[in-house]
């Protein structure tokens, strides 16, 4: 196509094994060409640029020096996977990122023989990794081969514990294993903490191009302390950095801060790194999220996740707005209820935009915590602030919060702790794929004594549960909601306090009663809406609450009707099965109640729009409508002419 760039080199790449073809001075070139394609295809599917982009040099350097997929390159998150994928044959479907039987966004094993390791959580490059090396010195086998294991891990993942467990067990194992420190400074948000501190001072004490001429001046003594062994790095580092002593108490040969966007830095090291090391070696790269493209690098989060965009302006082509967006209505909630009780407190991990806190911090600085890729310190954290006397909002994706479930009980649940969890992205979330669709909470959450459990099923509802949470006080509370717009209904100015436990009736109607939970009620009420064409006016009511359940509800619509049916945005063990629960040991059942639970299906569904994804899971109102048809044994008149 006439707007895409132009690309003499890259063109002749079909697999890395081609890189090893060029010269240093044409992977330079080649790194230029990469670039470009990333911004171009990204630009048609949107996508996480930014992080792509400031490993463009860096995956060139991993695949011309490496043998992949022998070797085993591991991204941590991988955000940043994109020109590994134009580079591993993939390119010709590079414009289906995220798409529906697209290419994932993510490294994925089953997409490829050059990911070794699936991610799109933090953190578990390093352990994996080391698996790999312990697997091949033990005569592990996979058909393209075990050799050596590198993990490319970014400062933000740093900042997680299992980052440091990994270290820790590799510095003890002494295996050979190379871990690349991609440090770009920030994470998706600015990164928080002591580590963050502790790197920014390895190269802040002198200008940065100054160990950028120091580090080229000693390219090509590398092979030399290399051969003293145990103690090269510290010889290496004598002459080019000013510290990494963190490192290496962890058992890990440190090599750095070498520039990440430098091919004449970066090939000589790996070069070197490859033909020399022995046990685990850290190498730390500067990199610059965004590098190469002006309207990343000047966004706040450096291009994270963009929609489709213009590539010369870099404006964004989003959809307009009907109605706000759920994150939005919980942050502007929040900040409503804290600005009537100054007890509130608000926790995220390394995701203040992406759960809407921005909002709180903003307006509330010293009462907004963001903990870093730490989950798990970010609920036991919660859980302290409670004990203290404060009421705080843990506020994660759903996804995320499954990193730090133990916490949940051990250190909330068991102390019957008030600690409020705000849950964005509950359900399936479209582009991110299976590996950010928030479909275990409930189960998850709902099992746990003293916990209460809620789903919004609109904006409005989930304004109502902000401040029902606010007002809580007597153990842990959970509210879920999607990503994406609201239902566009009217807003109420302040939030009311539901009473714990009791749902609402949306429609009287005969025979059937569907009961729902979350945000599939517009898909409940559009199926009704088709059903009543038919003759057939279902009951409807928004259960609110998955724990405790309203039985008086329940047993009221199992009793009034011939069928029920539940429907829910979660897996099997959620809402449907305590309701299921309930009505067993009611007897329900014995008096002939004809009872289906509509959840989702016990599989991983794959990227794609959330009507699609919906649709496979058989959760949309077509769906909805098939289920009542078939519980009251009418047939459908597509049926009948079949």
């Amino acid at each position: 196509m006439s707007d895409r760039p132009d690309t003499p080199l890259l063109d002749r790449v079909s697999r890395p094994a081609d890189l090893k073809q060029f010269s240093d001075a044409q992977l330079v070139q080649l790194a230029s060409e990469l670039r470009a394609e990333t911004i171009s295809a990204v630009s048609v599917t949107g996508g996480h640029l930014g992080a792509g982009l400031g490993v463009v040099e860096l995956t060139v350097a991993l695949h011309a020096v490496f043998d992949t997929p022998r070797d085993k390159l591991i991204w941590d998150v991988s955000h940043q996977c994109y020109p590994h994928k134009i580079l591993t044959g993939r390119r010709d479907r590079i414009r289906t990122l995220r798409q529906k039987d697209g290419l994932s966004g993510f490294t994925k094993r089953s997409e490829s023989p050059y990911d070794p390791f699936g991610a799109a959580h933090s953190s578990t490059s390093i352990s994996a990794a080391l698996g790999f090396a312990v697997a091949r010195d033990l005569g592990g086998n996979v058909p393209e081969g075990l050799g050596d294991a590198i993990a490319v891990i970014g400062d933000g993942s740093m900042s997680a514990g299992m980052a440091f467990e990994a270290m820790n067990n590799a510095g003890h194992l002494k295996k050979r294993l190379i871990v690349i420190l991609n440090d770009n400074e920030m994470s998706i948000a600015p990164p928080v903490g002591a580590m963050s501190n502790y790197l920014s001072r390895l190269y802040a004490e002198e200008p940065f191009q100054d160990f950028k001429a120091a580090a080229k001046g000693a390219v090509s003594l590398l092979p030399e302390p290399f051969r003293a062994g145990a103690k090269r790095a510290k010889d290496i580092l004598k002459g080019m950095t000013v510290g990494g002593t963190l490192f290496e108490e962890l058992g890990f040969s440190y090599l750095g801060p070498i520039d990440g966007h430098d091919l004449h830095q970066l090939l000589p090291v790996l070069r070197t790194v490859r033909a020399r090391a022995t046990g685990p070696i850290l190498i730390h790269a500067i990199t610059k999220k965004g590098k190469g493209y002006a309207p990343a690098e000047a966004a706040l989060d450096r291009g994270h996740a963009t929609a489709k965009f213009d590539v010369v302006t870099g404006e964004q082509k989003k959809a307009p707005s009907n109605a706000p967006s759920y994150t939005s209505v919980f942050g502007k909630a929040l900040v409503a209820e804290a600005e009537r009780d100054d007890k509130i407190v608000a926790v995220t991990a390394a995701m203040p935009d992406g759960t809407g806190l921005n909002l709180f911090a903003e307006r509330f600085p010293s009462r907004c915590f963001d903990v870093g890729i730490a989950e798990q310190h970010g609920v036991t954290f919660s859980a302290g602030l409670a004990a203290g006397g404060m009421k705080p909002f843990c506020a994660m994706y759903s996804t995320f919060l499954q990193r730090g479930y133990d916490q949940v009980v051990h250190d909330v649940a068991i102390q019957r702790l008030p600690v409020r969890f705000a849950i964005d992205r509950a359900g399936l979330v479209g582009a991110d794929g299976a590996t950010h669709a928030g479909a275990f909470d409930v189960a998850y959450l709902a099992n746990l004594p003293g916990m209460v459990v809620m789903a919004a099923a609109d904006e409005a509802e989930l304004k109502h549960m902000v401040a029902t949470a606010a007002a809580h006080d007597d153990g842990p509370i959970a509210f879920r909601y999607p990503r994406g717009e609201g239902a566009g209904v009217e807003m109420p100015e302040q939030g009311e306090v539901l009473e714990i436990g009791k749902g609402r009736m949306i429609q009287q109607g005969a025979r059937v009663a569907i009961l729902s939970f979350g945000t599939r009620l517009s898909e409940v009420r559009r199926a009704a809406e088709s059903l009543e064409a038919r003759g057939i006016r279902p009951t409807i009511a928004d259960a609110r609450f998955a724990k405790p359940l309203d039985e008086d509800l329940i047993l009221r619509l199992a009793e009034d009707h011939e069928a029920l049916i539940t429907v829910e945005e979660g897996a099997i063990g959620g809402f449907g099965s305590h309701v299921a629960q309930l009505l067993a040991e009611k007897g329900v059942f014995d008096e002939g109640l004809k009872y289906r639970s509509m959840v989702l299906p016990d599989t991983f569904i794959d990227q794609a729009s959330p009507a699609d994804m919906y649709a496979v899971a058989g959760l949309n109102a077509e769906q909805i409508e098939a289920k009542v048809l078939d519980v009251l044994g009418v047939a459908r008149l597509d049926e009948k002419r079949a």
